[in-house]
């Protein structure tokens, strides 16, 4: 079974949920950046959530299925059709062989998530298949998806391919079958607040000036077109030390913000390094880190601080919801095969 790359858009990789235990040698996690529309799409398709799925950045690719797929489309909509025809996100559809799969422009966000019941089939790399591409190691032979690859897929459980046939035999009039039921990405990923982003204090928060850490609450900071993977690069107010001071490197985690001698702020994101030594002002909730993954280069984005208890409490509580959509979807993908 295997997907063939038509087009492959701006910046398609092969991404699971990352390589983690290496990183006292140097290796980054890499892994997708907004982690819960990955999750959720591959519970979709009656995946292990952390399957790996394909990442697609800003401007979509266009892809062939050679066999008949079930798909689930989450994340940001990047406008996708098959055969023409729109596909509705958040939910299992069945693609029959020799469809295409194309995205457009996107609508709200800018990544989205395809995940194939079976997964990817591309081997792992320390314990990872997620795609590094400047290393050039996991993923589709370490770098981005180009026109002509053919991705291979894993085949599906017996569970998935009965609940595949169901929808197949519908005999509908659109190139595609889906359900009508689907999960609400609202509550786990509000595209409308990804504009205001909640924050705990950094290592070095307390050496900044009073004003600059004013500016960063009040002020609004404009997302660059230099930003990818590693880090999203800002411009705004200029954030100053009290005074210089010689840092040695320290180790980082996805959504440090960092500021560089320049004193402009960089949110550090799933490509990032593993140490580093500009002074690290604050540090993004984890509940807010697939918002940030979701917003593109012109948007601006507005800190908010937050509690540490409040942050571990959103985060456990989201958590607790997931395990409640998982076992929703299970069940409902069960009463769709009786």
């Amino acid at each position: 079974m295997s997907i063939k790359i038509i087009r492959p858009g701006l910046f398609t990789t092969i991404q699971d949920l990352g390589r983690y235990g290496y990183q006292k040698f140097g290796v980054i996690a890499s892994g997708a950046m907004d982690t819960y529309s990955l999750r959720i799409a591959n519970i979709l398709v009656g995946n292990h959530e952390g399957e790996a799925a394909i990442e697609i950045t800003l401007h979509g690719p266009k892809l062939l299925f050679e066999q008949d797929q079930l798909i689930a489309i989450t994340g940001g909509d990047l406008t996708p059709t098959i055969d023409g025809k729109a596909v509705p996100l958040w939910r299992p559809v069945y693609v029959k062989k020799g469809s295409e799969v194309k995205f457009g422009a996107p609508k709200i966000g800018c990544r989205a998530y395809l995940a194939v019941a079976g997964g990817m089939a591309v081997e792992e790399v320390m314990k990872s298949k997620s795609t590094y591409t400047r290393a050039g190691i996991g993923g589709y032979e370490g770098r981005a998806l180009q026109a002509g690859d053919v991705v291979a897929t894993n085949p599906s459980s017996h569970h998935v391919r009965l609940f595949m046939n169901k929808l197949k035999n519908k005999q509908l009039s659109l190139p595609f079958q889906s359900t009508n039921w689907f999960v609400n990405w609202n509550e786990f990923l509000p595209l409308s607040r990804k504009n205001f982003i909640r924050t705990l204090p950094g290592a070095q928060f307390h050496q900044f000036t009073t004003q600059s850490k004013n500016k960063f609450f009040t002020e609004g900071f404009k997302v660059l077109p230099q930003s990818d993977r590693m880090g999203y690069k800002l411009s705004g107010p200029t954030l100053k030390l009290k005074e210089k001071v010689e840092m040695l490197s320290e180790a980082v985690v996805h959504g440090t913000i960092q500021i560089p001698p320049d004193g402009q702020l960089i949110i550090l994101l799933a490509d990032r390094q593993t140490t580093g030594g500009y002074p690290k002002l604050a540090q993004i909730a984890s509940i807010d880190l697939s918002l940030v993954a979701q917003m593109k280069p012109g948007e601006r984005i507005q800190f908010t601080d937050i509690t540490i208890e409040d942050a571990e409490h959103l985060y456990l509580e989201r958590e607790e919801r997931f395990k409640q959509l998982v076992g929703s979807i299970h069940y409902s993908l069960r009463e769709q095969i009786l």
